[in-house]
Parts: structure tokens; sequence; C-alpha cells
């Protein structure tokens, strides 16, 4: 398992940007599938985006295609997630995630998550 810790939140008016990153301590972090998953007000967590061991292998929910990106650096032990044109309804409690190949998130690893609260 892998500790994670966020950063980057905040408030940020509608049309505006974030960066979050996430730090990861623990062996092997490239072996591991990262992820960022989000949490609004009244609403189930939902995946947004994940990324594996390549840049090749990532997936964006939806609603965030085309305004989010992630990225990941194996060398510094980062995963990073772009926000761009961001809009009130992507308010909520962001969480880095990691599991290993064939496992689920849930059993995967979590950071406490940080706020992004965009103001319309």
């Amino acid at each position: 398992q892998v500790t994670l810790v966020e950063s980057g939140g905040g408030l940020v008016q509608a049309g505006g940007s974030l960066r979050l990153s996430c730090a990861a301590s623990g062996p092997t972090f490239s072996l591991y599938f990262m992820g960022w998953f989000r949490r609004a007000p009244g609403k189930e967590r939902e995946l947004i985006a994940s990324i594996g061991w390549s840049t090749g292998d990532i997936y964006y929910t939806d609603s965030v295609k085309g305004r989010f990106t992630i990225s990941r650096d194996n060398a510094k032990n980062t995963v990073t997630l772009q926000l761009n044109s961001l809009k009130p309804e992507d308010t909520a409690v962001y969480y880095c995630t990691a599991r290993s190949y064939g496992s689920t998130w849930d059993l995967g690893s979590w950071g406490l998550g940080t706020q992004v609260t965009v103001s319309s």
C-alpha cells in the first residue's frame, strides 16, 4: 500500500483553473493504477479520471472530458489533475487513489481529500 497526500484545492470562480497534486510514498509507485474520485454534496462518489503506468491508459468520465487532464510522474511519485474551465457543479471533495492492477479502488489506498469549490 502507498500513502497518498493531496494538495492544491481551493476556491475559484467559474471558468477558472486549479491544479491538484497527489504525492505518494511507498514502494513501486509506478506499478499502481492511479485515480481521482470526487464526492459532491449529496451525491455518490464518482471516478473522474484514472491513469495506468503509461500515459496511453487514461480514462475520463464524460463530464470532465476536454476540461480535466490527469498525468503522472513516476520518478517523483506524483499524480496531477489539471482542472480547467471549472463549473459550479465541479464543487466537491477530490480524492487521490491508488490500486494494484487487478484489484479494486475500494481495496486500494486513499488520500484524505482536498476541497474544490467553484463559485458562480
